[in-house]
């Protein structure tokens, strides 16, 4: 167990109070959670972290600073990112969602009507990595079921929302398995699987109640679903090389050349426009790039402040077992993301103190980033001011409050969550 006898400094979690004053504080008096850009507040945050130590010149903080930034686990993390971007543009572009939709929706008994529209935005989720494109994708066609069958339209949404979630949750290429998985320093693989035997009973559950909810509009789908059965190979094998454990860097350069091979070959863009689409999928991920660098370095400019031994002075002081830990973790992402209605942006904050308050307290690595992307899912798939829930009533046309009522996956998820630590599930072997 680590010794650690330093008292640390209060004063240096500033720049974190005033990044969450600065977004939780406009957000609220604007009433939109999107008027102040998280990476102008985080800028402003990292500009008070530079105020402190005056005993140290303004150089050498700029060297602390950029040491965070460069850190080997950012700069990994964002070249991930980068390669995450460029995969998920390439097949879009060349029809890969349509046909994956179409083709999931060709397969819906009548009689499981919601719950196969929930398991169907669960395997979208899951192969993009996606919960915002998973909704995109699908809440248009969720709302033609709802107005041919008269399902209500916020259950039809709430299970595209769950769904989405589920997939965000857990993708090998989702943003937020990544950080959770290199801010913990373990592998994707492992941390599926021990985050997967968790939420497996809340995805169930879902199914059950959303069968029983929408039996009473049994009444089919309508239409005709038409797709190319080669535009799903690319996410198929992107699926099945992360559960194979392939290196994440050749697994995702190697789905886009196979995404971009597959549009090319099906004429539905020539080479150009497939590097094109290359590159906008990469500078897509600009921001979650620069943001994830920024508070890299910002955060260990806190560290060497004495915020970061503050915290975990806090934190310990009121921690008594390992358990104690686990929900502490818990806590702080799910605290971090209803301030930043960002699920990836919440594990980037909070990661590197969870790993602390971990090997503090003996948690495995996997178990850490799973809790860390288990409640930061949970949280962002119920907040009304979340990207998850605007989009999804913007595209069917109703308020984010009215789907609140149906959430039932993130809710059962979180609460699966909270059983799991309670009772030491699942158990995890050295």
């Amino acid at each position: 167990m680590r010794k650690d006898n330093s008292k640390g400094n209060p004063l240096a979690l500033l720049p974190l109070g005033v990044f969450l004053i600065l977004f939780l504080g406009v957000g609220i008096a604007t009433k939109d959670f999107y008027k102040m850009p998280v990476l102008v507040a985080f800028i402003i945050a990292t500009a008070v972290a530079f105020m402190f130590n005056r005993k140290e010149s303004f150089n050498k903080k700029i060297e602390v600073f950029c040491e965070g930034a460069g850190h080997a686990d950012i700069m990994m993390m964002c070249i991930i990112f980068i390669l995450a971007g460029a995969f998920a543009q390439v097949a879009e572009a060349m029809g890969g969602v349509e046909a994956t939709v179409n083709l999931s929706l060709s397969f819906i008994p009548s009689q499981f009507l919601i719950g196969g529209i929930f398991l169907i935005a669960c395997f979208i989720s899951l192969s993009m990595g996606t919960s915002v494109g998973t909704i995109t994708a699908l809440a248009p066609i969720g709302l033609g079921i709802a107005e041919a069958t008269g399902i209500p339209v916020p259950l039809v949404t709430g299970a595209i929302i769950g769904g989405g979630m589920f997939g965000d949750n857990l993708s090998m290429i989702s943003d937020t398995t990544i950080t959770a998985a290199r801010t913990q320093g373990c592998d994707l693989r492992d941390k599926f699987k021990v985050n997967f035997l968790i939420v497996l009973p809340a995805a169930l559950i879902t199914v059950v109640i959303l069968t029983v909810m929408s039996a009473k509009y049994q009444t089919g789908i309508t239409g005709e679903y038409t797709y190319e059965w080669i535009k799903v190979l690319p996410y198929i094998g992107v699926l099945i090389g992360a559960l194979a454990g392939v290196n994440v860097f050749v697994l995702l350069a190697g789905g886009t050349l196979f995404a971009g091979l597959v549009g090319v070959l099906t004429g539905s863009f020539d080479v150009f426009e497939a590097l094109e689409a290359t590159s906008n999928g990469m500078i897509g991920m600009a921001e979650i790039v620069i943001l994830s660098i920024i508070i890299g370095g910002t955060l260990e400019l806190i560290k060497r402040n004495g915020g970061i031994d503050y915290l975990l002075g806090f934190i310990k002081r009121r921690i008594r077992t390992r358990k104690g830990a686990e929900f502490g973790i818990a806590a702080l992402v799910s605290l971090v993301d209803m301030c930043t209605a960002n699920n990836t942006i919440a594990i980037v904050m909070s990661g590197p103190l969870a790993k602390d308050i971990a090997e503090e307290y003996g948690i495995d690595p996997r178990r850490t980033a799973s809790i860390l992307d288990i409640f930061a899912a949970c949280i962002q798939g119920i907040i009304p001011y979340g990207a998850q829930l605007l989009i999804a009533a913007g595209l069917v046309g109703i308020s984010p409050m009215e789907i609140l009522g149906y959430l039932h996956y993130p809710i059962l998820m979180g609460v699966c969550g909270i059983l799991a630590i309670m009772f030491g599930f699942p158990k995890i072997k050295k």
